[in-house]
């Protein structure tokens, strides 16, 4: 669960967010809509710890987050530009936050090497994993980049506009396996979209900002699109 009480962040003399409120259920999958400008990105960088606030509390599974650093805090994280490194193979982007874990919670290798192909059977890149990030498609990199953020088992995965980057076709084959890994793993996730379908298709609840204040709460599965209507054509 996560537990934004009053957040506040200025950068300068913008005003960000404005003693935002927001709860977000363990398990469930949010959207955070709103225009360029409105804080949405904000917010998932306060929860990594990327940023901190000016005023306010964050709490994630009931725990005051205000100290604890983005590392220790077990998120994934999943951007708009993949952000792979292009001298790795998918495997070994996918592989590289669990090979710089501090000992003793380090796998050794061979647990490492299992857990990349499982990963690359979730997302459905089995096969893919010698290859460079220039040798796949756009929706195929972004599949790798789930699969990184899901490799330290993270308690919480936040996504920032991840398909901004797709075209239509790969954009709508990959709402529907984000939202098969959802599912299958239970992570409570935060999505940010300013894409009303993304977050209609996707979503269990959409919430919108807007000047750093949530303006409309859709509730729980109001907008959510029914299982048959999600996409899940075959893997590019």
């Amino acid at each position: 669960m996560i537990e934004i009480s009053g957040l506040t962040k200025r950068f300068g003399d913008t005003t960000v967010l404005d003693h935002l409120n927001l709860t977000v259920p363990g398990g469930s999958l949010l959207a955070l809509l709103g225009p360029s400008g409105s804080g949405k990105s904000t917010v998932l960088r306060i929860i990594a710890g990327l940023e901190a606030p000016d005023a306010g509390t964050l709490r994630l599974d009931g725990q005051d987050a205000a100290g604890v650093t983005p590392g220790a805090r077990r998120i994934g994280f999943v951007f708009q530009g993949y952000a792979l490194f292009a001298h790795m193979t998918a495997a070994e982007n996918i592989a590289f936050g669990l090979q710089v874990m501090r000992r003793p919670q380090r796998p050794t290798r061979v647990e490492i090497a299992a857990e990349v192909q499982r990963l690359l059977a979730l997302v459905r890149l089995d096969g893919l994993g010698n290859r460079l990030p220039a040798q796949l498609s756009g929706g195929q990199c972004q599949r790798v980049a789930l699969a990184r953020a899901l490799a330290i088992r993270p308690r919480i995965l936040l996504l920032d506009e991840p398909f901004g980057a797709l075209d239509r076709e790969v954009r709508d084959e990959l709402r529907g396996e984000l939202r098969r890994v959802h599912d299958e793993l239970g992570i409570t996730t935060v999505l940010v979209t300013h894409d009303h379908e993304d977050a209609a298709v996707l979503a269990d609840r959409v919430v919108t900002l807007n000047r750093g204040r949530v303006v409309d709460d859709a509730g729980p599965a109001t907008t959510a699109a029914p299982e048959s209507s999600r996409p899940a054509p075959a893997p590019r």
